[in-house]
């Protein structure tokens, strides 16, 4: 079995739903306290052992790439000022993986065809995706870690899933499945955003895949779906179909960035957990909620 050593971040999605933020800044970046979004994933695809890392991107995100570039002159101003706590936050971001590429998703033409810009990068390999817009904080073992673990234990593609409420459930893929063994899933069908009454059941895709090489050939044949888009998930479930899949019910709490509900928990509990703001925040909070 080949080990995963790539991984791949789709990013080049509008943010419509944070405009006029996101007029000029990328959803991705938006910040979670004081690092964007973005960073965060990365950090958890290198604690998860791969350090190369492809992020699809579109027009109006060249910040994403200058956040992981190296900042001279940032750098020289603040060791001038003898800030140099701040000069290595600066440039551990900048040695965070071995290569972090980029490639433009030229049109916006779905989740699958995001992905489909990635073959020259991946090759025939098996590979990680992870959303752009979907943080998983999961202190024990980072979540793209466990899904690996899964793959190695089944040599299948592994979706990383959890149950949400079924009045949710059509915000989301859904999967069907036969057995399941401890977190392990045995998929045997995904679908897109099902209406509640005609959802497989609540098990929900969550932003974190494994997927084999196989995917390239179904996304090159895909015909449109919801939205008139190529849908990822389209593909994924020709390939159960075909090929088998697995999932795995990973430990974490995931926070969706690209909802505005999502976006405001992940902010107030990061807070919650900087040992810096923590006892300040939190006074702040029961100050700003007694007397809701």
């Amino acid at each position: 079995m080949q080990k995963i050593t790539k991984a791949v971040i789709p990013a080049a999605g509008l943010g419509t739903r944070f405009l006029p933020a996101t007029k000029a800044m990328p959803k991705e970046m938006l910040p979670i306290v004081d690092k964007p979004a973005l960073q965060y994933i990365v950090e958890e695809i290198v604690a998860s052992g791969i350090r190369e890392i492809l992020i699809i991107t579109g027009r109006n995100k060249r910040s994403i790439e200058d956040h992981f570039d190296k900042a001279v002159e940032l750098e020289d101003q603040l060791r001038r000022t003898n800030k140099l706590d701040f000069v290595k936050i600066v440039d551990d971001i900048t040695y965070l993986a071995d290569n972090i590429y980029y490639v433009r998703q030229r049109e916006t033409k779905g989740s699958g065809h995001a992905i489909l810009c990635a073959r020259a990068f991946v090759g025939d390999q098996p590979f990680a995706v992870l959303n752009g817009d979907d943080v998983v904080y999961a202190p024990g073992k980072p979540c793209l870690k466990q899904l690996l673990e899964a793959y190695e234990r089944t040599g299948k593609s592994v979706l990383g899933v959890q149950t949400v409420p079924h009045s949710q459930i059509s915000k989301y893929g859904a999967v069907a499945w036969s057995k399941k063994e401890g977190r392990l899933f045995e998929v045997t069908d995904v679908v897109e955003k099902p209406a509640p009454d005609k959802a497989p059941s609540d098990v929900a895709v969550l932003g974190r895949y494994v997927v084999t090489p196989d995917i390239f050939g179904y996304l090159e044949t895909q015909t449109p779906g919801a939205g008139g888009e190529i849908q990822f998930t389209d593909s994924l479930r020709r390939l159960c179909h075909d090929k088998g899949m697995a999932a795995y019910e990973f430990e974490g709490r995931r926070y969706d960035i690209g909802d505005k509900q999502g976006y405001l928990e992940a902010t107030c509990e990061y807070a919650l957990r900087d040992p810096h703001l923590s006892a300040g925040f939190a006074s702040y909070l029961k100050t700003l909620t007694k007397d809701l």
